[in-house]
């Protein structure tokens, strides 16, 4: 019989050990990282391209121009690309990004060779029909249209465009003109510039053998693709800007929506798994000093949470919640109230290592797939990253001390650094 009187025993991680990536390059030099793990013979495929808004000379074309890859070639129409997929319990995905653009296939192994012309299709031969680019406005200006009704949407659209400016990738917002400013020529001009022809990276996740290594030589790396080393990118610049307070009125809303924010730092900052840390103790998880206080405490919110955002080129810290209308200007007392305890009394060492265990957990309970495991290496691919990187995870989490708490918190979060914007009211 168990005594539920006692708490069970448990046992802290100190390693983890994440499979290692496998490096190829197919015989056009393009670059195939394999991450072969798991049971299940399930693969994922991903090419991944240097085409985000970091690319666009257009704004808006490269969400566009990504979305509309699986809307049509000069042999298959959007439904006979579907009906490609459906057929054999695959699914396409095509994301745009701020840094990159995915053009993803999930299939069982044994119809990976069936599906490679597809995906050939949709990368050499798209035509982005006129019809269905309209009807992709449509959708996207009704659900803009709904979005900013929402308080919250509205409040992170002006903290981004705030920290990083409206022209810049980072902080431009989609907007009607921009939506309606979209056209054939657009997406084609950033297909032909960014997709076609291009060089990419291949990142096949799952059970993977030989066999499939070679399917995708011989599907691209017979292909001839530009040469790489000419290729720069963008420069974008973020201005020195200066922090406001911005409130934006909506008489008939009953809550407002709090955003606190700042720029920082990428993870290849020194400083990145100490103020990880202190963001977990800050709003990172449901037991953090915020929750505890606005949440349980006080009953302003049903959440209040703060995170690192990193980017290839940028990173932001960015605290939100919504709250009542009335419990807006207390609410955003009770986080400065917050930050000072911080920068001023040093985190109990019991609260240190349940942070702690806690992110170490949540780390490795997110290994569990091998697309999982894959997503990690392609953090530290793309963001050039030490191999180790997360294999040390576990040792840079355990290092830091309630002194680098306390640090971090007194050279990163000041309030009056900090963007603030509020939408709904005071």
């Amino acid at each position: 019989m168990f005594d539920r009187s006692q708490a069970p025993q448990f046992q802290t991680i100190q390693h983890v050990t994440i499979p290692a990536i496998q490096a190829y390059t197919l015989d056009n030099g393009l670059p195939l990282r394999v991450v072969n793990a798991g049971e299940q013979p399930v693969l994922r495929l991903e090419l991944i391209f240097p085409a985000g808004g970091w690319y666009e000379t257009s704004p808006g074309a490269a969400y566009f121009g990504i979305r509309m890859l699986g809307e049509g070639t000069r042999t298959r129409t959007a439904a006979q690309i579907s009906e490609a997929f459906d057929q054999y319990g695959a699914f396409p995905e095509f994301s745009p990004g701020n840094d990159r653009a995915n053009l993803t296939t999930y299939c069982l192994a044994r119809h990976l060779p069936t599906l490679l012309p597809v995906i050939q299709d949709i990368l050499h031969e798209s035509v982005f029909p006129e019809k269905e680019l309209e009807t992709l406005k449509s959708i996207s200006l009704q659900t803009l249209k709904v979005n900013l009704e929402k308080t919250a949407y509205v409040a992170s659209q002006h903290l981004r465009e705030g920290l990083f400016g409206a022209d810049h990738p980072y902080g431009r917002n989609q907007s009607e003109a921009l939506i309606a400013s979209i056209s054939q020529q657009t997406v084609r001009e950033f297909y032909d510039r960014r997709i076609a022809g291009k060089p990419f990276t291949l990142f096949l996740s799952g059970r993977v053998s030989e066999h499939e290594v070679a399917l995708l030589n011989q599907a691209f790396g017979q292909e001839k693709v530009s040469d790489s080393s000419a290729e720069t990118s963008p420069k974008h610049s973020v201005k020195n800007r200066k922090p406001t307070g911005i409130t934006i009125e909506r008489p008939d809303s009953l809550q407002s929506s709090i955003r606190l924010g700042k720029r920082l730092f990428t993870r290849r900052h020194p400083d990145y798994f100490k103020f990880m840390v202190l963001n977990e103790v800050f709003g990172g998880y449901f037991g953090s000093r915020l929750m505890k206080n606005i949440r349980e405490e006080k009953g302003f919110t049903y959440g209040i949470s703060s995170n690192l955002t990193s980017m290839a080129h940028e990173g932001y810290f960015v605290l939100g919640t919504d709250v009542k209308k009335e419990n807006t200007a207390q609410t955003l007392e009770e986080i400065a109230k917050e930050i000072a305890r911080l920068q001023t009394e040093p985190v109990p060492a019991d609260e240190l290592e349940t942070v702690q265990n806690y992110m170490i957990g949540s780390f490795v309970g997110a290994l569990n797939t091998p697309f999982e495991i894959a997503d990690r290496q392609k953090t530290v691919y793309f963001d050039d990253l030490p191999a180790n990187f997360y294999q040390t995870y576990v040792e840079h989490i355990r290092a830091v001390t309630s002194d680098d708490v306390r640090d971090m918190a007194r050279q990163y979060l000041d309030v009056a650094s900090m963007q603030e914007v509020v939408v709904g009211g005071k």
